[in-house]
């Protein structure tokens, strides 16, 4: 009895020991975290992941340029000094607010699967799932597409202009930060006999490490192509033709047809209403309404008086996001391909319903979807003195993607085709053609029809539960913009996936530090599996308009930069 009592007094003292050196507090506000403050400005706004990035995105806002055109050239930066992240083999969403129009408009980048893969294959193949890596997850990338886009329907100043940051940078180099030098080590790991990785990342032998500077003139080459030419050339021209050909000679199954044929698509947002603000996601074959039926079933419940980061409120955001994931794993699919019941599963109605197999009192093992038939990322946002705002996400998926990097264009291709189902009866099947179940997703909100924050938030499956904790953090728990973003997060973990598995297990609890140890005790008992993760809460970007002052926040966790003049 006296060897268990003291194993427990032993586990206490260690949890405390790793905790209580990573608390802090702030004593203006009386969170138990520390916070930077916001940065505010009133003619413009840039928040992006790495500061390079930023400083482009207010120097475009300083001569002339509006919002999408700050956002285009600050994600062209990006792509060049956060490979690790985004870059132009992947995808693009975004959320523009129009202020001459008085509306948002939608634009889906997301690319489909090349048009003769299909499951077929795999089963000829023997195999049973979509590899991570290699050429048979890539998807058409719809970053380039996206941009042009975004700017022959918004931007204002010339096309090429946007690009001289970014292809400067690539041939003078600039100075990496610690985090992406972090990341390329980790990804070297993976990649470096693959073709042309070590060529572009690692010309030393090695990964550039924190302050080396770094060059990548194959870039720049590429960029300069694709200013030039509208975009066109990565589509129809050389680019297209580079891309084909590599991933031929890996053996894939792609053609210039699936690029030429390649078109974005403009999409209405989706909204709800939590407690006066109107939240704006896109509807699939992205996972933001999540987030927004997150916030549906939550809005009847106190979460003020429950308190921030308690177990009462943790317990019940869990349990929420547990019923929306299974809904998202058998319902969120390519418009194109399959009905989505949207409007049912955004009402009100069905969100009360759905609460009521919630348990107040112990975490669930499983819950079932919805019976309602009868089934590693940037983002950045930008507000100019037009009154424009504008949020954008952009990705390779799996931080790089799929290791596949074509001779000399210096960027590697997107690994989305992972993210398909190969069960032809789930409604994100593989499907020549088709765009896969997304992960990235931008935010915006508006207060009576007018714009009041545009917002992100980076990490796969973090991303609705992150959207919901940061509008909750700001509604419910009146935190400031930066504070909402700095506050200690927590995502839960399952296997339910958009390939069709579901959770049987409850999953289990990641919490960062800065959540005390009663909370996690209490937790315990609802029946969550508590685990500690050094990462995986996402990056967090936001701008907030109130009357004509601009406020802007950025991750503290990463190389996040708000600036503003």
């Amino acid at each position: 009895m006296k060897i268990i009592v003291n194993l427990r007094i032993i586990l206490y003292i260690s949890l405390l020991v790793f905790l209580l050196p990573l608390y802090s507090f702030d004593r203006i506000t009386g969170l138990d975290f520390a916070s930077r403050s916001e940065v505010i400005a009133t003619n413009g706004m840039a928040a992006t992941s790495h500061p390079l990035a930023t400083q482009t995105a207010v120097s475009i806002l300083r001569n002339g340029g509006n919002a999408i055109d700050a956002a285009i050239a600050a994600n062209a930066v990006l792509g060049l000094v956060e490979p690790t992240g985004c870059g132009i083999g992947g995808d693009l969403f975004a959320i523009v607010w129009v202020e001459d129009d008085k509306k948002l408009y939608g634009l889906n980048a997301s690319g489909p699967s090349p048009k003769n893969l299909n499951i077929n294959y795999f089963t000829k193949n023997n195999l049973t799932v979509i590899p991570p890596y290699g050429h048979l997850p890539v998807t058409i990338p719809g970053a380039v597409l996206g941009w042009a886009e975004l700017h022959k329907k918004f931007g204002k100043l010339e096309f090429e202009e946007l690009f001289v940051d970014s292809i400067n940078y690539a041939n003078k180099g600039f100075p990496v930060s610690e985090t992406v030098a972090y990341y390329l080590n980790r990804a070297s790991e993976e990649f470096s006999s693959y073709p042309n990785f070590a060529d572009v990342w690692m010309k030393n032998g090695q990964t550039p490490l924190k302050g080396e500077i770094f060059k990548n003139p194959s870039l720049a080459n590429t960029y300069k192509l694709i200013a030039q030419s509208y975009g066109n050339e990565f589509y129809k021209g050389k680019i297209a033709q580079k891309i084909v050909g590599f991933l031929n000679n890996q053996g894939g199954l792609h053609e210039m047809s699936d690029f030429k044929n390649y078109n974005v698509e403009w999409i209405e947002p989706v909204s709800t209403n939590y407690r006066g603000y109107d939240i704006w996601e896109l509807p699939p074959n992205g996972q933001g309404i999540a987030a927004l039926q997150i916030l549906n079933i939550l809005e009847p419940y106190n979460l003020t008086d429950m308190g921030h980061n308690s177990a009462q409120y943790i317990h019940l955001f869990t349990e929420a996001k547990k019923l929306v994931y299974e809904d998202r794993a058998k319902y969120y699919a390519d418009p194109n391909f399959s009905k989505i019941p949207l409007e049912t599963l955004l009402s009100k109605d069905y969100a009360k319903k759905r609460s009521k197999l919630i348990s107040l009192e112990k975490a669930a093992l499983s819950y079932a979807a919805g019976n309602l038939e009868h089934g590693d990322t940037i983002y950045l946002t930008v507000a100019d003195r037009f009154g424009n705002m504008i949020s954008l996400i952009q990705s390779n998926y799996r931080g790089m993607g799929s290791g596949m990097v074509p001779d000399g264009l210096g960027f590697m291709l997107q690994d989305r085709g992972e993210m398909f189902s190969l069960d032809p009866l789930h409604k994100n099947a593989l499907v020549g053609g088709k765009r896969p179940f997304h992960t990235i997703i931008p935010a915006f909100v508006t207060k009576n029809g007018k714009p009041f924050m545009s917002f992100g938030l980076m990490g796969g499956a973090m991303q609705p539960q992150g959207h919901a904790q940061i509008m909750i953090n700001l509604i419910d728990f009146k935190m400031n913009l930066q504070e909402a973003g700095d506050a200690p997060r927590f995502r839960h973990y399952d296997s339910s996936q958009p390939t069709g598995e579901l959770m049987l297990d409850g999953g289990y609890l990641a919490l960062e530090s800065g959540i005390n140890f009663e909370t996690i005790r209490d937790l315990q008992h609802y029946g969550h599996t508590i685990k500690f993760e050094p990462g995986g809460f996402g990056g967090y970007q936001a701008i907030m308009k109130k009357d004509n002052t601009l406020y802007g926040a950025s991750e503290s966790r990463k190389d996040g930069h708000a600036s503003g003049y």
